[in-house]
């Protein structure tokens, strides 16, 4: 169990330090060999800078020392591989999990993920000015339905060719209520558009500005998209505002009269806050000096937008600006432009895996895997297989046929095939999905849909078959991997097994260095605690243990009429360096720390020193392992210089050179 967990911490070590960064060619030159192996300057870089985070300053003491460890890490993997643990089966398949593991996760974030969010980024640094018509669709609308709908938009799309005003057709047609007011106008709006409405926002920011474009579909319905402008990302405002409201029994004037004597006073210098906290009629912000916190376009009215963004100075703000819920005046405090993208991206990436945009693209690089991968199905032998298959199919009793069937299901290339015995397998293991099925599918509808889902998880495993070729990184890192195991694996036999087996060797190791293994000033004490029910008797019990041995003390305190032990004892040695009561003790036989309480345990605890122990060498038992912790790094220089007598390294200098920061 101990092995397994070093193992598992072994190997994230190597997936976190060894992942190298890629280049090849040319501009990646050979930094050092193994027995004329080469590893090059880029996988060095990467480790060298990942390994020490900021304290990477590229100084030749610094390069000089981590050089230095990754050419043992290398001697240490050629020599595994002179072992042949490269051949080891229980290794091999080791290393295939890992590659299991790593495969699905890193396919879905390079092909999915990664792709999004750098799209939502560069997205995110432009605003676009849309108007849309929105013919709604129902989620369990018929197929005739939806027909009707996208029917609908098609004809309104039709007026608007013909010489229509957009305005007009939204406002008779659109099913956005809004757009009985705004003509189908939204305005400004940036990136992340609602979930269910990423087709419309990738339409937004491809269409050109004043083509109308569509039907759209979304989780709404159909839409028809006209994208009026785009201009640079305005951002985010932090800003404060004073807000006199027009819904109350006041006529407007007089608020109007009030919001302007308030700018005035702003003008000949009152203070902004104090004035928010004194008459402004927002309860959620005004006891925080009008406070609201950063905003971003699209999020208030129109008017209090372009006054806040209006706004150039911090401190500054602006004339009283009119809205539905009264008269503002607003205070910029800073601006916050669109954030590097190291900055925004684990924001964006946490949106985008809410939002069905994600499930849409892994669906899509399916389809394209399928495509590209040039797939072939043989949907007679489906047809077959399903038409040997009863009602007991959508129960937990069905099992898949004895003799696996052989016949061709479907193929990626001709080295990917499945038969539909590999079919049937999946099917007896998706035994939950087929009894969720009998709810309210027949046998051939339950079989499609599972035919379905298994094509799809039989493309992500045949790309993930490619990823090596396909992604250098991915191999790199599971060269690392592999690297790792055998890694491990030597260093278990030829270090640490050693270590704790070789009865002799350790004996030996010790005699030569025992002297630095010994105790210190010593003591043989007591440890007593104190039942918080003898807290009121303490002076007697902590006199009664200074005159008597323990038996005495047990004997006295948890006599046969106790219904539990008021003091328990304990012996042991300690080392005055080591333990905190002796600060404050004299270091004598008989000498008694404080009761210090422990309001957890509800006892108080007695340290009396018993006898005093004198400096000696400690035996090996006594000092076991921190013996086996040093032979075994004996062993392993011991070992690492054999290794550089037995395999030539030649380190290029002139490429070490270059890596040398001043």
């Amino acid at each position: 169990m101990l092995n397994l967990m070093i193992k598992r911490f072994w190997m994230l070590m190597v997936a976190v330090v060894c992942l190298p960064g890629l280049s090849s060619g040319q501009d990646d030159p050979v930094l050092f060999t193994i027995d004329g192996k080469p590893v090059h300057q880029s996988e060095f870089v990467y480790i060298y800078s990942k390994t020490n985070g900021k304290n990477a300053d590229f100084s030749e003491t610094s390069l000089e020392e981590y050089l230095d460890l990754y050419v043992k890490f290398k001697l240490k993997v050629a020599k595994a591989r002179e072992m042949q643990l490269d051949t080891i089966p229980e290794l091999m398949n080791e290393l295939n999990g890992y590659r299991r593991q790593l495969a699905d996760s890193y396919l879905i974030d390079k092909e999915v993920t990664e792709k999004l969010i750098k799209d939502a980024y560069e997205r995110s640094k432009q605003d676009v000015d849309i108007s849309h018509i929105l013919v709604s669709v129902k989620p369990e609308a018929t197929p005739e339905e939806v027909a009707a709908a996208k029917g609908k938009l098609e004809r309104a799309m039709k007026r608007i060719q013909e010489g229509e005003d957009f305005e007009i057709v939204a406002r008779s047609v659109s099913d956005d209520q809004s757009a009985k007011n705004n003509g189908g106008r939204i305005g400004y709006v940036s990136v992340l558009f609602p979930n269910g409405f990423y087709e419309l926002e990738k339409a937004a920011y491809e269409v050109p500005v004043g083509k109308l474009s569509g039907p759209i579909r979304t989780d709404a319905g159909f839409h028809a998209l006209l994208v009026h402008d785009r201009r640079p990302a305005r951002g985010e405002v932090e800003a404060a505002h004073i807000l006199l409201r027009t819904d109350v029994d006041e006529e407007e004037r007089m608020v109007k009269a009030r919001i302007d004597s308030a700018y005035q006073a702003l003008e000949a210098g009152a203070d902004f806050d104090a004035m928010a906290k004194a008459i402004s009629e927002d309860s959620r912000t005004a006891s925080n000096g009008g406070y609201i916190g950063f905003f971003g376009i699209n999020r208030f009215s129109k008017d209090f937008e372009e006054a806040a963004f209006g706004l150039k100075e911090e401190g500054s703000y602006s004339k009283p600006v009119k809205t539905s819920v009264g008269w503002h005046i607003l205070k910029l405090i800073s601006r916050r432009a669109i954030q590097p993208y190291n900055i925004e991206r684990g924001r964006l990436e946490n949106e985008i895996k809410k939002d069905n945009r994600f499930e849409q693209a892994k669906a899509a690089m399916v389809a394209q895997i399928k495509e590209d991968a040039g797939l072939k199905e043989y949907p007679e032998a489906l047809s077959n297989f399903t038409e040997t298959l009863t009602d007991t199919f959508l129960t937990f009793r069905w099992r898949a046929p004895e003799t696996p069937s052989d016949a061709l299901l479907f193929q990626y290339g001709p080295d990917f095939q499945v038969t539909v015995g590999d079919f049937a397998d999946y099917l007896e293991r998706a035994s939950r999905e087929r009894i969720r099925m009998g709810r309210g599918k027949d046998v051939a509808s339950a079989v499609n849909t599972l035919y379905g889902q298994y094509l799809d998880e039989s493309a992500m495993r045949y790309e993930e078959k490619q990823l090596e070729a396909k992604y250098p990184d991915f191999k790199a890192l599971m060269r690392e991997y592999e690297e790792g195991i055998l890694l491990f694996e030597a260093t278990k036999r030829l270090v640490w097994d050693k270590a704790s087996q070789d009865t002799v060797g350790l004996e030996k190791f010790y005699e030569k260095v025992k002297g630095q293994y010994r105790y210190g000033n010593r003591a043989e004490t007591s440890i007593y605690r104190v039942s918080n029910e003898l807290k009121d008797q303490m002076e007697d019990v902590r006199a009664f243990i200074a005159n008597n041995e323990p038996e005495a003390v047990l004997e006295k305190y948890n006599g046969p009429d106790a219904t539990f032990p008021l003091i328990t004892h304990e012996s042991k040695n300690l080392d005055k360096t080591l333990y905190p009561e002796f600060k404050s003790m004299e270091w004598k036989k008989g000498a008694m720390s404080q009761s210090e309480p422990n309001p957890q345990a509800q006892k108080f605890k007695i340290v009396k020193i018993e006898a005093l122990l004198e400096p000696r060498t400690k035996t090996l038992d006594e000092a076991r392992g921190y013996v086996v912790a040093d032979y075994q790094d004996y062993l392993e220089e011991q070992w690492v210089e054999e290794l550089r007598e037995t395999y030539e390294v030649d380190i290029n200098r002139k490429v070490f050179k270059k890596l040398i920061k001043e």
